[in-house]
């Protein structure tokens, strides 16, 4: 049995996954108030419980690429979400700040790993002018989940109590785990692929091969030794510590916001689906926008800069926040933001996928991710700082120089050109 099209099932099932992940991640934001009150929690126990979250995240970034390098797509992304399902459930049984801490700790240990393994997924079986729309597929995951996450918890939450919020997840996690080992193998492996697609992938090998030979014979010390060597890896990762915080703190501190500044209860939250919707249509129109112009003849990572510049022009619209008269009009300045960020955020992982040579991608994604992490808790400390000596106001105010400051660090990457020749990428079409 052939299925035509393999490679876009298997975007729907890295899709699958991200939905898990942020269900998963944005449940605790959302019922943040509500867990306070009920555990006697501060704000600033609060940022710890974040933070709990981040400093595993940073490091599962850090090691989950070279585990995703290691052990294949297929095995390490069921090991990680499998875990961190579970560390999710367990959260609902937290008595303390210092229990929720550890569970959030165990649930940042498995999640990071979703987000190199699947980049790794997309550089084996998407060519460079469908990447961009394979990573918005699966990136919008992560606002489809924060999208659903607020109506779960206000049917949940409000009928059942929030403990039960955290019981969802690994009913869900079962159904694919089975649909994802099934599904999932290399396409020079796969006995579902048809010739049309496989053929359409043997580009792929390329790079791969390309620098494959020479991964091979590296230690693990030189290996690292190599992507941290890389002048690229650093400037992705400073662009991603500049700019993801932006992300996290629609996830974690913005329903906080709309309560304790602007006066909604926990079922007045629920309004937060709008915000994470507009996010939803950035991760996929960038995709869109960046693979029509590599079609066009652009070399890919001009084409991810070109997409990623209106992005950060957008995103300073964060300023206005505080002024805005009503919550409606803070919703809209979000939804704004959001799209711009998320379209951001997809753009510059398609780049990442662009440049890295496919046999160290995991480990090289994880290093400039860990960027993504620590970015977060630097943010937590400086929001629990702001909230308890300011206002939220200059949170806001922050946020409108993140995007262009990393625009300006990565604007050169956009005359790498594409890693494979027209020559090459013929060859490997005829063959």
């Amino acid at each position: 049995m052939k299925i035509p099209h393999l490679r876009w099932l298997i975007a729907v099932a890295l899709l699958m996954a991200a939905v898990l992940n942020y269900i998963d991640r944005s449940v605790l934001g959302l019922l943040a108030q509500t867990i306070q009150n009920d555990l006697h929690i501060s704000d600033q126990q609060y940022a710890v419980v974040i933070n709990s979250f981040l400093v595993a995240y940073t490091v599962a970034y850090l090691l989950s690429g070279r585990v995703v390098d290691k052990l294949g797509v297929r095995l390490s992304l069921a090991l990680f979400v499998g875990w961190w399902s579970l560390s999710n459930a367990l959260t609902g049984l937290a008595q303390s700040v210092r229990s929720l801490s550890v569970f959030r700790f165990m649930l940042g240990l498995g999640e990071a790993g979703g987000f190199t393994a699947s980049p790794k997924a997309i550089s084996e079986w998407f060519p460079p002018s469908e990447r961009g729309i394979a990573v918005g597929i699966y990136s919008v995951g992560g606002a489809v989940g924060a999208t659903i996450a607020p109506i779960l918890v206000a049917v949940i939450a409000v009928n059942y109590g929030w403990r039960w919020v955290f019981a969802v997840s690994p009913v869900a996690v079962g159904i694919w785990m089975v649909l994802w080992l099934w599904l999932y193998k290399k396409p020079s492996e796969h006995p579902y692929i048809t010739e049309k697609e496989r053929i359409l992938l043997a580009a792929n090998e390329i790079p791969a091969q390309a620098g494959g030979p020479v991964e091979e014979k590296l230690s693990e010390r030189e290996l690292w030794g190599r992507v941290f060597r890389e002048p690229f890896v650093w400037q992705l990762m400073f662009a991603r510590l500049l700019t993801d915080p932006v992300w996290y703190f629609y996830q974690f501190w913005m329903p906080k916001y709309l309560q304790s500044a602007r006066g909604l209860d926990q079922k007045g939250v629920a309004i937060m689906w709008m915000i994470f919707l507009a996010a939803d249509a950035g991760f996929l129109i960038s995709g869109f926008l960046s693979g029509r112009l590599v079609k066009r003849g652009m070399a890919a990572p001009a084409a991810r800069l070109r997409v990623m510049l209106p992005c950060a022009c957008l995103v300073p619209l964060s300023f206005f926040v505080p002024a805005a008269p009503t919550v409606a009009v803070v919703i809209a300045i979000g939804m704004v933001v959001t799209f711009a960020h998320t379209a951001w955020l997809s753009t510059l992982t398609s780049l990442v996928i662009d440049i890295v040579p496919g046999r160290i991608l995991g480990t090289a994604f994880g290093v400039i991710a860990c960027g993504s992490t620590l970015g977060g808790i630097f943010m937590n400390q400086i929001v629990a700082w702001f909230i308890g000596h300011r206002s939220y106001d200059d949170c806001f105010y922050l946020m409108t120089i993140l995007h262009p400051l990393a625009l300006v660090l990565i604007w050169g990457l956009r005359k790498r050109g594409t890693p494979v020749s027209a020559a090459q990428l013929s060859s490997a079409a005829a063959r």
